[in-house]
Order: structure tokens, then sequence, then C-alpha cells
């Protein structure tokens, strides 16, 4: 009988076909250990922010000389963040990598580049999940304070209407005698209560002297009022005001003079501490954010990196 000798593979077939043979069909990617981790790293930060907000209500107090400094404060918050960005991720990454599917015939590099990736989308899908749980929060929150505030904002106005109709026809001209400037207006007609009083009238004199006075007490609260607001003191207000203080209190014209320029000089300056103080604390709100959100970057930073690095602890620790 014949024999025929085998001819031999073509190169490169047998290559091409055991390489095919070896390559895995599915994805490198284990879906569900990803999201199993980032499941618990997402629950652990929002129960990590609840315990961290806990604390930080009972460091902080509203009465002077109790409770933690605003600074001590702001310094625990930012290590609580830290410390939750660094276990709430790294928990996550390496349920991942200890969960994923063990891999075969792979390299070294290639299994760690592998785990590596699966601590880092564990990492995102918690974080995407975290931040959209805390935006559907606040934006609750807001949406039931803003109707809250439109409910308060129409039964103020309903209120605000039916006082100004009943109060229209009475209208004696007291507009000054509440608000912001009614202690500047008054202490503008304090009399000397050591003078003699002058001689009594009668009674309807009396009741209107004392509609005149409330009238002038108003006109002169609203004189201060635009010159404050205006920032200059025009020499015929000025005068007004000194002919009208002058002739409530009995001073002399230079004494009453001296006295509106003395109340509108203190009225100015606490203006102006007023608009300082709200600046200062502006200013600090913005550099408190600013630093809040530098930190909030660096241990998210901080977290991803730490969630990639016990990811492949989890995943040596899997293939062993």
């Amino acid at each position: 009988m014949a024999t025929y000798a085998q001819e031999p593979p073509m190169p490169g077939i047998g290559a091409r076909h055991d390489s095919a043979v070896l390559e895995a069909p599915r994805s490198g990617v284990s879906w569900g250990a990803v999201f199993a981790g980032a499941a618990v790293a997402a629950a652990l930060t929002l129960i990590m922010m609840v315990l961290g907000a806990g604390m930080g209500l009972g460091l902080a107090s509203p009465w002077e000389g109790e409770g933690a400094e605003a600074k001590t404060i702001g310094i625990a918050g930012i290590f609580w963040i830290t410390f939750t960005q660094l276990a709430s991720p790294g928990l996550g990454g390496y349920l991942a990598g200890r969960l994923r599917t063990k891999w075969s015939g792979l390299h070294t590099d290639e299994a760690r580049f592998r785990d590596t990736a699966h601590g880092i989308l564990s990492w995102a899908v918690a974080t995407l999940v975290t931040f959209a749980l805390i935006a559907s929060a606040v934006g609750s929150a807001v949406s039931a304070g803003a109707k809250a505030g439109m409910g308060v904002a129409t039964t103020v106005a309903g209120g605000a209407a039916t006082a100004a109709a009943g109060a229209a026809a009475n209208r004696s001209g007291d507009e000054g005698s509440n608000g912001p400037m009614a202690y500047m207006t008054d202490s503008l007609f304090r009399k000397d209560l050591s003078a003699a009083p002058a001689s009594g009238g009668s009674t309807q004199s009396e009741a209107g002297q004392a509609t005149t006075d409330r009238a002038t007490t108003a006109e002169v609260g609203r004189i201060f009022a635009n010159a404050l607001r205006t920032g200059t003191f025009s020499p015929e207000d000025s005068r007004y005001a000194s002919q009208v203080v002058a002739q409530r209190t009995g001073m002399s014209p230079q004494d009453a003079e001296k006295r509106v320029n003395d109340v509108y000089t203190r009225a100015k300056a606490t203006l102006e501490e007023t608009k300082t103080k709200a600046k200062a604390m502006a200013d600090s709100a913005r550099k408190a954010t600013a630093y809040g959100s530098l930190w909030i970057f660096i241990s998210l930073v901080l977290g991803a990196l730490f969630a990639s690095y016990c990811a492949t602890l989890g995943g040596r620790q899997r293939d062993l």
C-alpha cells in the first residue's frame, strides 16, 4: 500500500487557530462585580455622611462660649470627608476585584490592569449614584421650601392688602414710627425733662399737636432714609430737620443742628458697619465654599486611586 507523506501545515494557520482558542469570547469587565462594589460604596458613603452631619451638629452650638469653633468644625469636616472617600471606594473596589470572574491565561500585568479598571468603574458608578441621590434630596427640599414660601407670601400679601385698605382712611402720617429709622428719629425729638413743662391747652389742641408731631416725625424719618440711601445729606434737608427739632424740643438752633448732624453720623456709621459685616460674611462664605470644593476634589481623586488599589488586592486574593 502506498503511503503519502503528511503535508506540513501552512505557516501561521496553527498559531492563529491556537490564539483563537485561547481568546476568551466574553468581555473582560465583570459588570456584576462592578455594580455590587458600587452599591456598597454608595450606601457606605451615605451612611458616613449622615453620621458626619450628626457629629457636626453635636459640635456646633448657637450659644456663645459653648461648642466648637467654626474653624475646628471645618477642619473636622475636611478630615471626615477625606476618610469617607477613602473607606467607601476602598471597600467597593475591594469587593469589585474580589467578586469578578476569574481569568485564565492572562499575563500578570493584564490582570492587574483589569483589576484597576474594575476599581475605577466601581468608584465612578458609586460617585454618580451618590451625587444623583444628593441632588434629588436637595431638589425636593428646595421645591418644598419654595412652595411653602409661596403660600406664606400669598397669606402675607392678602393680610397686608386688608390692613392697607382698613388703614387708608385713617392714615395720619406715622409711617416713620416703626422700622430701622424709628430709634434714630425718636432720638432727634427727645426733650429736656429738667425743663419746665409748657402751659396746658385744650384737649382738642393736644390731640391736634400729637397728630402734627407724628407727621413731622415720619417726615424727618423719610429725610434721613433718603440721605442714607443716596449717601448725601443736603443742606436744605439738614436745615429743615434742625428747625423741626428746635421747635419740638425747645433747643437752640445751633444745638438742634448739632443733634441732627450727630444722629445722621451715627446712622451712617451703623449702616456702614452693617454693610461691612455683610461683606465679611459673604467673603467668609466664598472662601469656605472654595476650600470645600478643593478638598472634595482632592478626596474624590484619592478615593479613585484607593479604589483601584483595593481592587488589585481583592483580585489578587481571588486568584490565590
